[in-house]
């Protein structure tokens, strides 16, 4: 890997729609429209994203129930969720829809995020664009975060040793330079953190949480204001970033070496976040 020469390697089936019918044997204007975003998911080149309703994920989360909220960030809220179809658990993360993207625009860049497949990054298994809804299905990461296994342990769970640490670092490296190296265009993180870095029951990470800047509200210069906005998290972020918006994929391998230093040495006051400089 270019950026981490220290963790250099030694080594869905898609969504049917069933259209209602009206008198004259017709589909339905809302079932037409659906039809016609499921052919253009399923022309769109490496996707199988699959398409929900307001309804299904709505069922899904309880109609968004606090008991089922999993946290809530700078682009909206996430909930866990079970989908009614297939038993599934998914993590459904419910956009800010104060100024958000025309459709287009939002399954453009869906799109691009469901192509990105890499075995540590959380995947995309479909949206909703109901209306003024916009919501991203992703699989469930049952083990938490790694900000919650250093940093707010369950009591009756034992410190993680120095191999499962270093796994955890070099996974996470793997994931960031698909993002950087591998996809196209390269995605830059801009909030890579502990607490973004998921983990699955066997301790493997998933990093969670990229790509999510460009769904954000507002569109034309009111969009070029946000990306160049700062956004990560500060302690995190790179001097250069925080000070003077310089944001590069740089950028991204400083964070990423804070949370390394975080895994490796245990020690939260390696970092403070609620200091502003």
């Amino acid at each position: 890997m270019h950026c981490f020469p220290c963790f250099s390697s030694p080594k869905n089936k898609k969504s049917s729609t069933t259209n209602e019918t009206n008198d004259n044997n017709e589909p339905k204007p809302d079932d037409r429209r659906r039809a016609e975003e499921t052919e253009e998911i399923e022309q769109s080149e490496g996707t199988s994203l699959k398409i929900f309703t307001f309804r299904e994920l709505a069922t899904a989360t309880k109609n968004f129930r606090q008991e089922c909220l999993l946290g809530e960030g700078g682009f909206g809220r996430v909930y866990k969720g079970t989908l009614k179809s297939t038993g599934q658990v998914v993590a459904v993360k419910q956009l800010d829809k104060h100024g958000l993207h025309g459709n287009k625009e939002f399954q453009a860049e869906v799109l691009s995020l469901g192509q990105l497949d890499h075995p540590n990054l959380v995947k995309l298994i479909g949206y909703c664009a109901d209306g003024d809804q916009r919501l991203l299905v992703y699989d469930y990461i049952s083990g938490g975060s790694l900000q919650d296994h250093l940093h707010e342990p369950k009591a009756d769970s034992d410190p993680m040793d120095w191999t499962t640490r270093m796994q955890i670092a070099y996974a996470a490296a793997q994931g960031l330079d698909y993002l950087h190296d591998k996809a196209n265009p390269p995605v830059i993180y801009r909030d890579l953190k502990a607490s973004n870095i998921l983990l699955d029951d066997d301790f493997s990470p998933k990093l969670s949480g990229f790509g999510l800047h460009k769904l954000g509200p507002g569109t034309g210069d009111k969009m070029m204001a946000l990306s160049s906005r700062v956004m990560g998290t500060y302690g995190y972020s790179a001097p250069e970033y925080t000070r003077g918006g310089n944001l590069t994929l740089k950028s991204d391998v400083y964070s990423f070496w804070c949370c390394v230093g975080l895994t490796l040495s245990r020690v939260e006051e390696l970092l403070d976040t609620t200091r502003a400089n």
